[in-house]
């Protein structure tokens, strides 16, 4: 099998938009499609494959996933909330991350709340979380060629390690989205609770 830091190094896990991407007057949906086609590019996993669209955002602004904007312009805020919107979409419906990002539209509609200290940690989180991934994939990489030394040496034992291979992070994945999934229910909950006392 390929050198599986060398298909880590082509997935550009690093790649993130950052506030140093952001300029400091308002963009129009044009500009935002630009700003995330050119930073994602390379992490699409096909051509044809489109990192952010106007449907998109209209189906995020319909969906309630951000606070309303303003002359057709979307605010730093906004270009922030769309990115953790673009890394949430991978793992939870527009309803979850209508519940995660609730609180934080809510802050910054009513409160002058600016997102900037909330991003930076979680673009040092995704750093560490990358780092960690890069240790552990080649871990669990050769935990799969031990397995298969216990029932294979024929001809398709490339195949058949990386299907194993396949298979073990499916489920390593899939335990993330459970515990996640929980989390978010954790919040919905609480919203829930919270209701009564705002009537």
């Amino acid at each position: 099998m390929e050198n599986i830091m060398q298909i880590l190094k082509r997935l550009d896990l690093e790649k993130n938009i950052t506030l140093d991407d952001i300029p400091n007057i308002d963009l129009y949906m044009d500009q935002v499609i630009q700003l995330f086609e050119s930073v994602f590019n390379s992490t699409r996993r096909d051509e044809n494959e489109k990192v952010l669209t106007k449907t998109m955002i209209n189906n995020y602004a319909k969906g309630g996933l951000f606070f309303p904007i303003k002359n057709k312009k979307y605010s730093k805020e906004h270009l922030l909330l769309i990115s953790l919107i673009y890394q949430l979409k991978g793992t939870l419906s527009i309803q979850d991350i209508k519940a995660v990002l609730a609180g934080i539209n809510k802050k910054i509609s009513e409160e002058e709340f600016t997102l900037d200290a909330f991003y930076n940690s979680y673009i040092e989180l995704t750093k560490k979380n990358v780092s960690s991934f890069y240790d552990e994939i080649p871990k669990t990489a050769e935990s799969v060629k031990k397995e298969l030394e216990h029932f294979t040496s024929d001809k398709d034992a490339n195949y058949l390690e990386k299907a194993l291979l396949i298979t073990s992070l499916v489920h390593m994945s899939s335990l993330y989205r459970r515990v996640v999934e929980k989390l978010v229910d954790s919040i919905i909950e609480e919203q829930s609770e919270e209701k009564p006392k705002n009537k």
